[in-house]
């Protein structure tokens, strides 16, 4: 899924946009969806209750997260943050728009996790549901064949018959690029 051919949908609080790469297995059932948001003013998230979330600048300097506990900075180049759907926290430009990689998951649905990939990177084992997504260019190695990504695209795969082996994935070259994972439990 191309970035670029997806329409940007406006937020009802009018603080940004998100392009919504994927709701699987169903938009309007999801059990994961994975996002890009731009964030162009300060303002509250909007509150996902009974899922887990994930958060990644991928453009701009970073946002500044108020949560009931204190605040947290969040800038390109940090690992992804994971905190509960239920918790809102308002969020503060640092300097001027951000773009952010947003993966979620209900709860039940399995054991997710988003990590930053680099060069030689893999994804594999017992997963159900498994993501790449490249801000820039990269090549990934299937396991059958190398695949070249565009930057801005989301690569993923169910795995339906999850007693058959899986090929693992590997970046082979990539820039900033993250994997999203959601295994069974």
């Amino acid at each position: 899924v191309r970035l670029a051919d997806v329409a940007a949908q406006p937020w009802r609080n009018g603080g940004g946009v998100t392009r919504e790469l994927l709701a699987w297995p169903r938009p309007d059932d999801w059990q994961l969806r994975v996002s890009v948001a731009t964030i162009e003013r300060d303002g509250p998230f909007s509150p996902f209750p009974d899922v887990e979330r994930w958060f990644a600048v991928i453009d701009g300097a970073g946002v500044e997260l108020a949560w009931a506990s204190g605040a947290s900075s969040l800038r390109l180049g940090d690992p992804p943050l994971h905190f509960v759907g239920e918790a809102a926290p308002d969020c503060r430009l640092l300097q001027g728009p951000t773009r952010d990689l947003n993966f979620m998951h209900r709860r039940g649905a399995g054991v997710g996790s988003m990590r930053p990939a680099h060069a030689g990177s893999r994804a594999e084992g017992s997963l159900r549901w498994r993501g790449l997504y490249v801000a820039d260019a990269a090549l990934v190695d299937l396991g059958e064949r190398a695949e070249p990504l565009a930057a801005g695209t989301l690569l993923w795969a169910e795995r339906r018959d999850l007693a058959a082996p899986a090929r693992p994935w590997q970046l082979q070259s990539a820039g900033r690029a993250w994997w999203l994972t959601l295994e069974t439990r």
